[in-house]
């Protein structure tokens, strides 16, 4: 998928409008159009100031992954990653409990 595609899609997700989007980035609703179209990239400090104001990753926004993670999701990842590696192993370790236990209940409930 496109930056243009994906720019649509984050935008239309968060549920803001090309004019509202461009007002944040100090520009007018028609840049955005030829984004979303496309026709014109921006700059890479546009595009970072884009993907944060649609809590989507910059790497989301130009291909460089599929998946979709959320600013709050890439928050909380951030804040693990300050931490101790003993904290980073205990967080870890809740973390693989509860996806382990998620995927148990989901098998026997199919």
């Amino acid at each position: 998928m496109s930056f243009g595609k994906r720019l649509l899609e984050a935008r239309k997700r968060k549920g803001i409008s090309q004019d509202e989007l461009a007002k944040h980035l100090g520009t007018k609703g028609p840049a955005i159009g030829r984004y979303e179209r496309d026709e014109m990239k921006p700059s890479i400090d546009a595009a970072a100031k884009m993907a944060e104001l649609l809590d989507v990753s910059l790497d989301y926004l130009v291909g460089k992954t599929d998946v979709l993670l959320d600013g709050k999701i890439v928050n909380r990842i951030t804040e693990i990653q300050k931490l101790s590696a003993e904290e980073q192993k205990t967080v870890f370790s809740f973390l693989d409990a509860f996806l382990r236990d998620t995927k148990t209940r989901k098998a026997y409930a199919a």
